[in-house]
C-alpha cells in the first residue's frame, strides 16, 4: 500500500487516470518533472537523469567514451540503422561486437527498438497503442498500477513528480500491456522495465519493446504463478556447477533456492541492482543476445560474490550469504570490469536451451505440467528478424528533424555532334555596340558606304 504522507499532499489528490487522459496526446517522455516536486536548479543530478547521484551511481563505476569515438560510433550506428535488415542477416556479430562497445546514449532508444524487433512490431501493428490507450481498462490491474508508480525510480528527474509526464507514460504503457496481454494482466517487476525503456524512448515506442521483452526475451516471467523465473532460477543454479564450483557446493550446503537471490535480478533484468551505466551496457548486449546475457550477469556476481574460500569464510549461514549477495560490492559492479566478467562466462544460448530442458523434464517429473503455457524463447535481434521478417517499409526510420532542401539546379546538357554542327551552321551573331561605352572601350566601326540605288 502506498503511505499516504509519501508525496501525497493536496496538489496531487487526482488520480494519475485523470491527469494522464489528458494528455494523451503528448508522446514525449523526454523531460524533467523534478521543478514541479520542490527540486531547485541547484540541485545535482548525474548524467543518467539521477538526482543526488542515485542508483549506486559514482564517477569512477561509469566509464566516459571521448567525444570522437563517440562520433565514430554514432556514425557507424547510423549507417546500421539505416540498413538494419542486412546488417543483422549478414553482418550479426558485428552487430553483436558493437553492443558489447556499448550503443551510444544518443541513439540507444533507436537502437533498442530496433534489436528487440519492437519497430516492425510496432508498424505491423499501426494505431493499436493509440486504440489500447483510449480504452478504460480492468479496474483491478489499473489500482494496483497506480499504486505502483511512485516506486519506479522515485529520484530520476522523469519520475520524481507525482502525476508527473513520467508516471503518465508510464501508467499509459503498463494499462495498453494489461489490455493486450489480458491473460498475463500486470506484475509489479513490469514497472521497472517499462520506466527503463521510457527514459530512452516515447510510450509507443516504449510499449512495443516491453512486448517484445514480455514474449520473446523472457517469456512467461510475469505471468502468474512465476513458473518461467522459478525454472530459470534452477537453470541458472545448475549451470553455476560448471562455472563456479565453490560456489554452487556453497549454496548447496546452506539449501538456498535460487529464487531467494535471482527472482529481482532476472525479472527486473539488473535494472534494480546495478549502477545505472552497467545496467545499459547490459540492456544493449541483452536485447542483441538475449537472455543468455542475463544468466551470464548473474553467474558472473555469483562467482565474483562467492568464488573462493576467503570470500566463503564471511558467509557460515544462510543469512549472511543473503546479505552478501543484497550488498553486491561495488567494484564486481564497475562498468567495465562487470561487462568483460560476463563476456568471459563461458555460457552460450544452446548452454541456456539444453540445460532449460533438462530442468523443465524435471519440473514434469516432479510437480507436472506447468500452469501457463508461454510462447518459445528467442535469443536476441537475429531468430526474433527470422521468425518475424520485415516488410520493406517496417524499417525506415522517420527522423524527428526534417530539412527541406531547395530543388538542384538544372543540369547543363552534354555537347554532342549533332550539336556542335549546329553551332557552326548558325549564324555569327552581330556585335551592336554599347551606347554607354567606357573610355576604354574600342570605339565602334565607321558605317560602310549606303547601298547604290536601284
Amino acid at each position: 500500500m502506498a503511505n499516504p504522507e509519501n508525496g501525497r499532499g493536496s496538489a496531487d489528490t487526482r488520480s494519475i487516470r485523470t491527469v494522464s487522459s489528458s494528455h494523451r496526446d503528448d508522446d514525449s517522455s523526454l523531460g524533467s518533472d523534478s521543478e514541479i516536486n520542490g527540486f531547485t536548479d541547484d540541485r545535482q543530478t548525474d548524467k543518467y537523469g539521477f538526482i543526488g547521484g542515485a542508483q549506486r551511481y559514482t564517477e569512477t563505476s561509469a566509464q566516459d567514451v571521448p567525444p570522437a569515438v563517440l562520433r565514430q560510433r554514432e556514425a557507424k550506428w547510423l549507417d546500421m540503422l539505416s540498413h538494419w535488415d542486412k546488417w543483422i542477416i549478414k553482418r550479426n556479430n558485428k552487430v553483436r561486437l558493437r553492443c558489447q562497445k556499448g550503443i551510444p546514449p544518443a541513439l540507444r532508444g533507436r537502437a533498442w527498438l530496433y534489436l528487440s524487433g519492437g519497430k516492425v512490431k510496432k508498424e505491423q501493428n499501426q494505431g493499436k497503442f493509440q486504440e489500447l490507450d483510449q480504452e478504460p481498462g480492468d479496474p483491478k490491474w489499473l489500482d494496483v498500477i497506480e499504486k505502483d508508480l511512485h516506486r519506479q525510480f522515485p529520484f530520476h528527474e522523469m519520475f520524481v513528480s507525482r502525476g508527473g509526464h513520467g508516471q503518465q507514460d508510464l501508467f499509459r504503457v503498463l494499462k495498453a500491456f494489461t489490455l493486450y496481454r489480458p491473460e498475463e494482466g500486470y506484475c509489479q517487476a513490469q514497472a521497472p522495465v517499462a520506466a527503463a525503456l521510457l527514459m530512452h524512448m516515447p510510450a509507443e515506442d516504449a510499449f512495443w519493446v516491453l512486448v517484445q521483452i514480455c514474449d520473446k526475451y523472457l517469456p512467461g516471467y510475469y505471468s502468474p504463478g512465476l513458473e518461467a523465473v522459478q525454472l530459470d532460477g534452477e537453470v541458472l543454479f545448475a549451470l553455476l556447477r560448471r562455472v563456479s564450483p565453490p560456489a554452487f557446493r556453497h549454496l548447496e550446503r546452506h539449501r538456498m533456492e535460487p529464487v531467494l537471490y535471482m527472482t529481482e535480478w532476472f525479472m527486473c533484468a539488473f535494472t534494480r541492482t546495478l549502477p545505472w551505466g552497467a545496467v545499459l551496457r547490459v540492456w544493449d548486449m541483452f536485447l542483441c543476445d538475449g537472455v543468455k546475457i542475463i544468466f551470464r550477469v548473474g553467474l558472473a556476481l555469483l562467482k565474483c560474490m562467492l568464488g573462493t574460500r576467503d570470500k566463503l569464510k564471511a558467509c557460515q549461514g544462510q543469512y549472511e550469504t543473503m546479505e552478501l549477495l543484497k550488498t553486491i560490492e561495488p567494484r564486481y559492479m564497475q562498468e567495465g570490469f562487470l561487462v568483460r566478467e560476463v563476456l568471459e562466462v563461458p555460457v552460450t544460448a544452446r548452454d541456456v536451451d539444453r540445460e532449460h530442458h533438462a530442468q523443465l523434464k524435471r519440473w514434469r517429473k516432479n510437480r507436472g505440467e506447468l500452469s501457463f503455457k508461454s510462447p518459445p524463447r528467442m535469443h536476441g535481434a537475429l531468430p526474433i528478424m527470422r521468425a518475424e521478417p520485415p516488410r520493406g517499409q517496417d524499417l525506415l526510420q522517420s527522423p524527428t528533424i526534417r530539412l527541406e532542401l531547395p530543388p538542384p539546379p538544372p543540369q547543363l546538357k552534354k555537347e554532342t555532334k549533332k550539336s556542335r554542327k549546329s553551332l557552326k551552321k548558325s549564324k555569327a551573331v552581330e556585335e551592336i555596340p554599347n551606347p554607354y561605352s567606357l573610355p576604354s572601350d574600342r570605339p565602334p566601326p565607321p558605317p560602310g558606304p549606303p547601298p547604290p540605288p536601284p
